[in-house]
């Protein structure tokens, strides 16, 4: 006769993921939600290590809703990021205005304003690699994504603005300001995302390297309006030697 079959009790279920409680929206709180979605994003943003780490159903449960909730207000995780990206730059034109409030001479401001910048993408690398190191998927017309608007409406505005007090005051000569600013932009985002990219390098005092980089590249810009705007390896070593002549 065989032995009776013994049943065997099922494993408990693991518990499941703990989730945020969230009281019913009352009505007219879309924007509410909406910011409580781009707050909760820009927190999980800036402890992953990369935009592919952080997923709807995390943003979802960390706000406390269900995943369909996200859709109604952005229409994929790439517009979802670009908006919280947009929304941490935002803050950078406060950083550059606190900066530039301690500077008299518009070079100092100038060069104010460039450090606060590079601070800026060092304390947020993730959010500052997305911004101005990937490809847009959302654009207008001529490429621009709504980060660029914002970086165009706050940072890139006090750049040139400040480039033109420069102009003004004699330090650069008048000209094209446009191009001027993204000169200088350039040494600023160059240093900023060498220094994210290759952390390992011996860069010392991050900050300290950065305000010797911006501080070169204004400087050598004034002096090449001074030479006349077209100064060569030649030019520079001929200039350099008078003025250690004049010492």
């Amino acid at each position: 006769m065989s032995e009776p079959a013994v049943t065997r009790s099922a494993k408990p279920a693991a518990p499941p993921t703990p989730r945020r409680t969230r009281r019913r929206a009352s009505r007219g709180s879309g924007e509410q939600l909406r910011a409580e979605i781009v707050a909760a994003t820009k927190d999980l943003l800036a402890t992953a290590p990369n935009s592919d780490a952080v997923s709807i159903r995390a943003v979802a449960d960390a706000v406390g809703v269900t995943s369909p909730s996200i859709y109604l207000h952005f229409a994929d995780k790439d517009e979802l990021i670009e908006a919280v990206v947009a929304d941490v730059f935002a803050e950078l034109d406060a950083a550059m205005v606190a900066a530039g409030e301690q500077a008299d001479k518009p070079l100092d401001r100038l060069c104010a304003f460039g450090l606060a910048y590079v601070q800026f993408a060092l304390e947020h690398p993730e959010h500052y690699r997305i911004a101005t190191m990937s490809q847009p998927l959302h654009t207008d017309d001529v490429g621009a994504s709504h980060i660029d608007q914002v970086l165009a409406d706050s940072a890139f505005t006090h750049f040139m603005a400040t480039v033109e007090a420069c102009m003004d005051a004699g330090i650069f000569t008048k000209g094209n300001a446009l191009a001027v600013t993204l000169q200088l932009w350039s040494a600023a985002h160059g240093i900023a995302s060498l220094m994210i990219a290759k952390p390992f390098l011996p860069w010392g005092d991050k900050l300290t390297t950065a305000n010797d980089v911006l501080r070169s590249a204004a400087l050598g810009h004034a002096v090449n309006d001074l030479m006349g705007g077209e100064m060569t390896p030649a030019d520079v070593d001929r200039w350099l030697a008078r003025q250690r002549q004049a010492r």
